[in-house]
């Protein structure tokens, strides 16, 4: 029977600092969750810790006019005409097509390399992967105008593609670091099992590898997911071409708060919104989150 660990003072100590630093560091959050559901006028004349003693002043038409646009009434000829500004839901799409490919190309290309750096002997193979890691120190946003200039003479500016292969390519050196920690460390009888039932390396990558690799598979695509996700300037520069209807949702969030800077209402609203996809993805891979940094760092 497990004997039960005694309560000494200094671990009293240190929950308590602990408690105290995650409720100082959910404050903000808790009041940026209560503006979302104010009115304009709650929300511009008091601060969200009064928000109880008025409940009428709470509403859902915060992420109504988020969601779905906000109406204007716009003039011409025939009348005043109501239409509906930009949404944030057509945003949302247009990160997840953004970030979704940026996540799963890297992970395809940096799990056959690691393979290859961890079990394949060729000429040059340390050399290589000592440049791979390298690249590592290399930031995309400072590889932005000479890409935007190569994007801009063969017509890939304001396109899908051309953010994916940007987000692909400097997410490859960590992609591939991280695979190869976990990959070295699979037991070499697994894939001399597989030879010897006559298994192609092909083979053997896909169906073995592949599948064993999860843990770091899962902890790589959280890092990327949340990157691409959060990244404002470069889905600013590669998309500023298409105009509104490529918008992802930090450009949105970004617009928002330039047109409407008093309106936090729809700003928190908004940002609430652009939560809900990278917390998912983070609570659903999280158990495999731990295993897959902590790949390689033990041995035996």
């Amino acid at each position: 029977m497990k004997e039960k660990e005694k309560i000494t003072p200094a671990r009293i100590i240190i929950t308590v600092i602990l408690v105290f630093l995650c409720v100082m560091w959910t404050i903000p959050t808790i009041g940026i969750f209560v503006t979302s559901f104010r009115t304009a006028d709650a929300a511009s004349s008091t601060g969200w810790w009064k928000a109880l003693k008025n409940l009428g002043d709470f509403t859902l038409d915060n992420y109504n006019q988020v969601l779905f646009g906000q109406r204007y009434n716009v003039g011409n000829a025939t009348g005043t005409q109501t239409v509906r500004g930009a949404t944030m839901l057509s945003a949302f799409l247009s990160s997840i097509a953004v970030t979704l490919p940026s996540v799963i190309i890297p992970i395809l290309i940096a799990a056959a390399a690691a393979y290859g750096f961890a079990w394949l002997d060729f000429k040059g193979r340390n050399v290589l992967f000592g440049m791979i890691i390298a690249l590592l120190v290399v930031p995309l946003q400072i590889s932005l105008i000479p890409i935007l200039r190569d994007y801009n003479k063969i017509g890939l500016n304001g396109s899908y593609l051309g953010i994916w292969l940007a987000h692909t390519g400097f997410g490859l050196p960590l992609a591939t670091y991280m695979m190869y920690n976990y990959i070295s460390s699979l037991p070499r009888s697994i894939l001399e099992s597989a030879f010897i039932d006559g298994a192609s390396h092909f083979t053997t990558f896909v169906r073995l590898i592949l599948p064993l690799s999860m843990p770091a598979i899962a902890s790589f695509a959280i890092f990327q997911f949340i990157w691409v996700w959060n990244d404002m300037l470069v889905s600013l520069v590669f998309l500023s071409g298409a105009g509104q209807k490529l918008q992802v949702v930090t450009v949105r969030l970004m617009n928002m708060a330039g047109t409407r800077g008093t309106d936090w209402h729809l700003l928190t609203a908004g940002a609430f919104v652009s939560m809900i996809l990278p917390l998912a993805v983070f609570l659903g891979l999280q158990k495999f989150f731990v295993r897959g940094l902590l790949a390689g760092s033990v041995k035996g």
